[in-house]
């Protein structure tokens, strides 16, 4: 899915631009548009008919954040809801220059379910996707940076980007714009890094820090803003030193009577630590990356969700067992551990134990072996039976033809 969203080789994107500096995409380069994804009808089909629920909607005009109570509401008897989206209220907003800001479409639309989990392989981040409904010659949001990267996707319409280059590279999640207004505010009166029109089709990344503004032109504009939320150096650092939790040694308290509004004291003692530290990275290491490395892996999970499973077609599919054909749950991050004459499956969110004698099969299964019960290997059919039974309820793996 990358390759929908630049104009270059991904290899070439990964190595000039990810992360360092943005890329104009023009649609004349691009193979197709992304009215697959997202249309003018489907967004009032979102608005009008899906039963869209706040936070999934807000509304803002010329930097202003609306209330909700300008564009949600009651649903009315059997849905007593109070901040379902409103399509009159809505409209009256977009009418007088309000932009709609449709959040978290990766869990509502399903065009965006695939294209945002297949994106989300090719990167090897975690995606989301929000719409921009902007009326003509109307702006949505002042000038500001992202703290995750972007695709924006031009879906219809036209709107003019301004880009200026970061007043604070790189910023983390904590360090949003608003740390740095007055920068910004003085940022975007410099020569822009890009100032250009998008039209249907076209596309533009941004590296999260990158300052930016957008206004539509003379007719409504709708374009996609897939955010990733990229894993950094300081995440990994963070996960290695997480693990010393498990250390004493780490745990134990500074000595008594330090004082530490003494900046000298304090310093010598920080890099009294500091070596500490450093001695149990050279001595450890195997054992700190294996488990900042799960660590790691917990934080993916957490930010993504493997693909969903359909509970009745399940229920009916384990009557089939025996002969379905089944394969690893997309998505889903697994690890498996020996213990004591068992295997158990260490899930986000679960641990299940299995006999030892399911582990090759398990092992096979989740490195992408697509299999029934005569061909799981280190089974025979009515014990392998059984384990994809098993697996279907636990939701570890789905029918190979969903």
């Amino acid at each position: 899915m990358l390759s929908r969203c630049v104009s270059t080789d991904t290899g070439a994107f990964a190595t000039d631009h990810w992360g360092r500096k943005p890329l104009l995409s023009r649609h004349t380069a691009l193979p197709r548009d992304f009215s697959d994804l997202l249309s003018p009808a489907a967004v009032d089909e979102l608005i009008a008919e899906r039963g869209v629920r706040a936070p999934f909607i807000r509304m803002a005009k010329t930097g202003d954040v609306l209330a909700r109570s300008c564009y949600t509401g009651p649903a009315g008897f059997g849905a007593e809801m109070p901040d379902q989206v409103d399509s009159a209220k809505v409209l009256a907003e977009f009418a007088t220059g309000a932009t709609i800001v449709l959040q978290g479409l990766h869990r509502l639309w399903p065009p965006l379910i695939d294209f945002v989990r297949a994106l989300t392989d090719d990167l090897g981040h975690p995606v989301q996707a929000n719409a921009y409904i902007t009326p003509p010659a109307a702006q949505g949001f002042e000038p500001h940076y992202d703290v995750h990267d972007v695709f924006v996707l031009q879906v219809a319409g036209e709107k003019r980007w301004t880009v200026h280059e970061p007043v604070h590279p790189h910023p983390l999640d904590s360090q949003p714009w608003t740390d740095h207004r007055d920068a910004v505010t003085a940022r975007s009166r410099d020569n822009a890094a890009i100032d250009t029109v998008l039209n249907a089709g076209d596309a533009l990344y941004l590296p999260r820090g990158w300052v930016h503004s957008a206004r539509s032109e003379d007719t409504t504009s709708i374009h996609l803003t897939i955010g990733v939320s990229a894993l950094t150096y300081l995440d990994v650092v963070r996960a290695v030193v997480d693990t010393l939790a498990t250390d004493d040694e780490f745990r134990k308290s500074l000595p008594m009577g330090i004082d530490a509004t003494d900046r000298s004291e304090m310093a010598s003692t920080t890099s009294k630590v500091m070596a500490q530290l450093a001695d149990a990275l050279r001595e450890r290491t195997s054992d700190l990356s294996d488990s900042a490395a799960a660590k790691l892996s917990d934080r993916h999970a957490h930010k993504t969700r493997p693909v969903a499973v359909r509970p009745l077609a399940t229920l009916d599919a384990m009557n089939t067992a025996g002969t379905l054909k089944v394969r690893w749950r997309h998505g889903l991050i697994g690890t498996l551990h020996p213990l004591d004459a068992k295997i158990k499956l260490r899930l986000p969110d679960k641990t299940i134990t299995f006999p030892e004698s399911c582990a090759t099969a398990l092992e096979a299964l989740q490195h992408g072996l697509v299999a029934d019960a005569e061909t799981l290997p280190g089974l025979d059919h009515a014990d392998a039976q059984v384990l994809i039974r098993r697996l279907l309820r636990e939701a570890v793996v789905v029918a190979a033809q969903e």
